[in-house]
Order: structure tokens, then sequence, then C-alpha cells
């Protein structure tokens, strides 16, 4: 957080509140943030399976200047909820940080599905056995972060009505074929290194979509990678044996749901999480950050919101004493050069 530095001594004169006013004293920082909204909850669908819910879209932006003193709002967003075939699933809830917005991940589509907008998210729904239409991805560049979000997989309409993958952060969700529903899409593991340190994602991965549901015994779904990036495994069934449930994608991973069928269970999606990241060396004397569940891991300091909350760079008791202390310091030598100025008058 290198900081910038705004002001200079001779700018205190005919201040009364000189906090951060010193000569030196740092202004604005500079953080990392990776932004993941909650993902795409899930239906069991009727005779025909349900696509994988949608990952929740990926905002990341580095370099983002950051004031002191300033609370910067956190929101982080709940997954998306799985309904029971005859009601909509829902579409994840958005993350915030600051002016940088994710997008929630699409609901998964099944026959019957009647809200189509809900199916488009950060990362689209899978499209229905009955319903194959699949969900388009929503997540653009928001207040200077890149964006990231991928469509939905299409369904297979025709016997034996499988469920396609929901999108991930990484690639689309997979088509459905006769032989099985698509795999979700595959999420991101650009910040592996982030989840180490934060113990968080799945094997260093973000926002994998769910894997669609399946019906006659036809395969089983599966988030790619063996669910790699929290998004849920599609369930399967063998006419009226349900031999896998689906699973819920993982919270605080903006996974998706994965898809289920007629008698299976139905999931929600995975919530999302917000991380800010600070060069620990950049972080002037006296100035500390507060907010979420902070840990220093390798050069940078973490702060982890898996709930809503603010981010705050702050400083110090003691470095607004120490600025007050200099700007008295100043203050007094001035006015011993004035008094040594008017003496050199009066002697003349």
């Amino acid at each position: 957080m290198t900081p910038v530095y705004k002001l200079s001594a001779s700018s205190i004169r005919g201040r009364t509140n000189y906090g951060s006013m010193a000569t030196g004293n740092p202004q604005v920082g500079f953080i990392d943030v990776l932004v993941i909204a909650g993902g795409g909850g899930a239906t069991n669908g009727n005779a025909e399976a349900s696509g994988g819910g949608g990952a929740g879209g990926v905002a990341y932006q580095t370099g983002r200047a950051a004031a002191f003193e300033t609370a910067y709002t956190v929101t982080v967003g709940a997954g998306g909820t799985g309904t029971a075939f005859g009601s909509n699933p829902t579409k994840g809830n958005n993350s915030i940080f600051d002016t940088i917005t994710a997008n929630g991940g699409g609901a998964s589509k099944s026959e019957g599905f009647t809200v189509s907008t809900d199916r488009n998210g950060g990362s689209g729904g899978g499209g229905g056995g009955n319903s194959p239409g699949a969900g388009t991805a929503t997540q653009t560049n928001s207040g200077g972060a890149t964006g990231y979000g991928n469509n939905g997989g299409t369904g297979f309409n025709t016997n034996p009505y499988t469920g396609g993958g929901g999108g991930g952060a990484g690639a689309v969700g997979a088509n459905a074929t006769s032989g099985g529903g698509g795999n979700g899409g595959a999420g991101k593991n650009d910040w592996s290194t982030w989840a180490t340190a934060t113990s968080t994602g799945v094997s260093g991965y973000y926002a994998v979509g769910g894997g669609g549901g399946n019906y006659s015994g036809r395969g089983v779904g599966t988030a790619t990678t063996g669910g790699a990036g929290g998004g849920g495994n599609g369930g399967k069934k063998t006419g009226s044996t349900v031999n896998n449930q689906p699973t819920a994608g993982t919270a605080n991973t903006g996974g998706g749901a994965g898809g289920g069928q007629y008698l299976s269970e139905y999931k929600n999606g995975g919530s999302g999480i917000v991380i800010a990241r600070i060069l620990t060396a950049d972080i002037p004397s006296g100035f500390y950050s507060s907010g979420g569940t902070k840990v220093t891991s390798g050069s940078y300091t973490y702060h982890t919101f898996t709930s809503s909350g603010t981010f705050t760079p702050t400083q110090s008791i003691t470095a607004n004493i120490l600025v007050v202390a200099a700007v008295v310091t100043h203050l007094a030598l001035e006015l011993q050069l004035k008094l040594i100025q008017a003496v050199l008058l009066a002697m003349g």
C-alpha cells in the first residue's frame, strides 16, 4: 500500500486541527481487491433433470486507491435458494466492495421455469432437460475491476432429458448430452495464493459452476475437476431410485448448486466472499487496517470478509500523537525565528 503524500508542513498554518497534516503523512494507499458473488440455486426438476446453478461473478482489481480514515462498505452476497419443482430457484446475491460489484450467479433451469431472467447472472445457469435454454453471463468490468463470468450449458431436450452445467468464472458450462448432464464450468485459480493465505476457496479455486442433473441412469454431471472451486455436483436418478443426491455450492466460494431431478433434493448456491490485501511493507509506521478476518502471509496482509462489514485503513492513536507533536515542534521553531527576527530589528 505505497503511500501518496498530499500535504506539506506549510499547509498547517492557520489550522486548529492538525491530525494528518504533518510533513510526510500519507493520505492514500493502494490495495488489491477480490470480490466474488453468491452462486445460483438449483431445483430438482420434474420428469426431466435440472441444470446446474451458475457461479457468482468475479471482479478483481490491483492497485486500487484507498484513502486513510475512510470506511469502505463491504457486502457479501448469499447463495441463491434451491427450490422444489413448481417454484423457481433464485440467482445468487451480489457482492460489493465500495464501487465494485460482482453479480450473483444465475439460477438453474428446468421444465416449468417461468422467470427466465433469473437464469442470467454473473455466470449463467445451466439449461434443463425439457427447458434447454441456458443462462447468459452478466458480469462485466465494474468500478475499476476486471470482471469474470461465462454462460451456462444447454440442456438435452429429448430422452433422457439431462441438464446443462452452470457457467464458471473460468469457462462456460458444458452442454448436456444423451450420455449425461454437463459438467459445471471451470472456476479460476488465479488467486490460489490468496486462497492458501486465507484458508478459503477449494483447492485454490473459486467460482465453479454446478453440474447438471441426470435421469434414467445416464451418467452423473459433476463440477469440473471433481468440485474444485466449490461448484455442486449434479444428481443422478435411475427409474424411481435416486443414485446420487445433488450437492450445494460450497460456502464462500461463489459455487453454483448442482442440478437435481424428480424425487431428489434441491440445493442452494454457495455464498460469496470479499478479500482485500495490502503489501505489508508499504503500510506506513503508525498506521493499520481493520475489517474482516485479518492475517499476514508472505509479503501481504489479507482482510477476508465472509459476511458484510467495512474495510478501513486508519491511523493509530500513537501516530496521531506523533503528528501533533511534529506540528507543535514546527510551530515552536517558527515562533522562535520570529522572536529572533524581532530582536534583531529592535537592535537596529
